[in-house]
Parts: C-alpha cells; sequence; structure tokens
C-alpha cells in the first residue's frame, strides 16, 4: 500500500517492504547456491575396461572386493566395461568409451601403430604366462606337422592369442589359409571354442586362461604347447594396462592413483594366493554366469603371475611376429613411445623398489 504526503512524493507501506525483503533473500540464496555450487568437487568417472578371465586378475578381484573404489577419492567414480578379446577393447578406446583397460600386448601394439603413436600409453604389466595351445584329444594331432590341414580356433583374429599361433605356425614351416596355408586359423570367442570341441568340430586353440584349462578338463583336451616354454626364463606379457593419452595427460594424478592401487593389489594377490583366487573366482561367475572347477582354477593359476613389470623386451618380440603375421602394416613400427613408466615408478620408489627401465 503506498500512502502519499502533502509536503512529499509516495512513502513505502510495511508490506512493501517485507516484499523488498523476500527479493533480497531470494538474491541472496541464489548467489550462495552459485558459491557453493562452484565450491562443491565435481565427480570424475574412469571408464576401466578388463576381461572375464584370469590372466586379468587384478581387474577381477579389483571389481570383486572394490580395491579400487576404495582407493580412489570419494570423487571418482569407478565405470567398469567387459569385453571378450582386445581389438574390441581398441576400438572402444579410440572412441572414447573407455579411458583405460587390461589388455594384451598385440591389440595395444595395433592400436598404438593404427593411431600414430597418438592414441595410448602402456603404464603397468599385469599377467605374465597364462596361455596354451590345447588340441582335442581324439584330433589325431600328436606332432606339429599334424597340424597340417587342422582347423585351430584364436579368440580373435590380431589379438594376442592369433598372434602367438601364427607366429608358432610360421616357426613350423606352416602357414593359416588366408595366408595361403593349410591350417585353418578361425577367430571364434573362448566359450564357443568350448562349445566347438565337444561338437568335435575344433581340432586345437590357443586359448588364455582359464579357457585353455577348461578345454582340457570340460572339452576332452589335452595340453600340446605351454606358451611359457617358448619364453627366455618362461616369462612374457600376457596382459598389461594401457591408458588413453589423452586422459593421462589431463588426469595424471588419477592414473598414478590407479597404479598404486594396482601395485598393492598385485602384491597383495601374490602374498594371499588362496583368497585371491577365491574373489576372482566369485567376479568370473558374477560375469560368465559360471564359477571355475577348483581344479581348473588351480590348474590354470599355476601356468600365469602376477605381475607389474611390463617385461617390455617380450612385448617387442610380440610385435614382430605381428609385424611378420601380416597386423602392423609394410613397415615394423617404431614402438619407442608406447611406454610411459614415468608414473609407475614413481609409485615404485614410494614403495622403495626397484625402477622399471
Amino acid at each position: 500500500m503506498i500512502s502519499r504526503s502533502t509536503n512529499s512524493g509516495p512513502t513505502i507501506s510495511g508490506a512493501t517492504i517485507s516484499g523488498l525483503s523476500i527479493k533480497w533473500s531470494l538474491v541472496a540464496f541464489a548467489c550462495l547456491v552459485l558459491l557453493t555450487g562452484r565450491l562443491a568437487p565435481a565427480q570424475t568417472a574412469i571408464r576401466v575396461g578388463a576381461f572375464p578371465n584370469i590372466t586379468h586378475p587384478q581387474a577381477m578381484v579389483g571389481k570383486s572386493n572394490g580395491w579400487f573404489e576404495k582407493a580412489m577419492s570419494p570423487q571418482v567414480k569407478i565405470d567398469w566395461k567387459s569385453f571378450n578379446a582386445g581389438p574390441s577393447a581398441i576400438e572402444a578406446l579410440f572412441a572414447g568409451a573407455i579411458d583405460m583397460t587390461y589388455i594384451g600386448p598385440n591389440p595395444a601394439i595395433s592400436g598404438y601403430v593404427r593411431s600414430n603413436g597418438e592414441a595410448l600409453r602402456i603404464v603397468a604389466g599385469a599377467t605374465s604366462g597364462g596361455a596354451a595351445l590345447v588340441v582335442r584329444n581324439d584330433s589325431g594331432i600328436q606332432k606339429p606337422e599334424d597340424f597340417h590341414g587342422k582347423k585351430i580356433a584364436s579368440p580373435q583374429m590380431g589379438n594376442t592369442q592369433d598372434v602367438a599361433l601364427r607366429a608358432w605356425l610360421k616357426s613350423h614351416g606352416m602357414k593359416s589359409a588366408d595366408k595361403g596355408g593349410d591350417v585353418q586359423v578361425i577367430p571364434l570367442a573362448n566359450p564357443d571354442q568350448l562349445t566347438l570341441f565337444l561338437k568335435k568340430e575344433l581340432d586345437g586353440a590357443w586359448a588364455p586362461e582359464p579357457w585353455a584349462t577348461r578345454l582340457i578338463v570340460e572339452g576332452n583336451g589335452r595340453l600340446f604347447l605351454d606358451e611359457r616354454t617358448l619364453w627366455p626364463n618362461g616369462q612374457f606379457i600376457t596382459a598389461h594396462l594401457i591408458v588413453r593419452t589423452q586422459f593421462l595427460k589431463e588426469h595424471p594424478d588419477l592414473v598414478k592413483n590407479w597404479i598404486r592401487a594396482h601395485v598393492e593389489l598385485t602384491d597383495w594377490m601374490n602374498g594371499h594366493l588362496p583368497e585371491a583366487k577365491k574373489l576372482l573366482n566369485q567376479q568370473i561367475a558374477k560375469e560368465t554366469g559360471k564359477a571355475l572347477p577348483d581344479a581348473v582354477l588351480d590348474q590354470a593359476f599355476g601356468r600365469m603371475t602376477a605381475t607389474y613389470d611390463p617385461l617390455r623386451g617380450s612385448l617387442m618380440n610380440a610385435a614382430q611376429s605381428a609385424f611378420d603375421a601380416g597386423f602392423l602394416g609394410r613397415k615394423m613400427p617404431d614402438l619407442s613411445s608406447l611406454y610411459d613408466l614415468s608414473l609407475l615408478n614413481q609409485v615404485l620408489a614410494e614403495k622403495g623398489k626397484k625402477a622399471i627401465q
């Protein structure tokens, strides 16, 4: 209500003063919301890839017991992504759908080369060993020469076991059918390999664990070759951790925290194998719908070792094999910038451990 005075202009009544007070309160509240919104820490998501098998033990155990969630900041949300083989994970990384992934060496090499050395960096190792060539007991295969005319599976064309298979065939004077030879190399998902073993439609497979052991125990298979026998000291990289280069540049602290947790989890697993195997099996059951029998788990674990050392030398040999198989172009690529172990070595220095070259 406005009243008028004969000596002055309009005056404001108590009701109008109250209305102005409400307006000023709303303005103050809006400013407070804006201020607190700026001060509140934003949540960061890390999208991490892994495969549901025991050659990615840090990922499987970490998923099962929440190791990485406990190690990272409360403002960090971990979004796990599952893949069957390396090339699929690389495509997801190219598309910006994941920030890091546990993966085998050959897909990492291929992704690095395809992106002209821009897309990714290897920042830590994950496992050594854990792959084998298994043949069906009634396949008629007793020696390398018996592979002529046979059907042998790998998880996916160009993945780590696929390259290893092709390199082994070449070392024994054989080629895959797509290269003019008579051995049919068939890219096939690991569960489907077991199905076709049982149907006697496959003669053998170069498979990662636990599938190699499952082919033996459940698929009437026989261990023909433990891949460790092909490498010095029985050590070769089966899986490591790679990071999208842009994410590494933008969030080095997050990557370092992840690597620290990865190193600590690796040490914990190697010191608590029974408990680690139990947690890993629980996660595999959750993702695949079936836990591994104890006999399979023990036998498969016996052929591999968890490690944070990326075993650079074995990867360089694998790169040569991938090049020879025609997966890396016409010229052997320069892999000098594939590794960035600076954060790993910072973590190792903090813990009084020896640096990795």
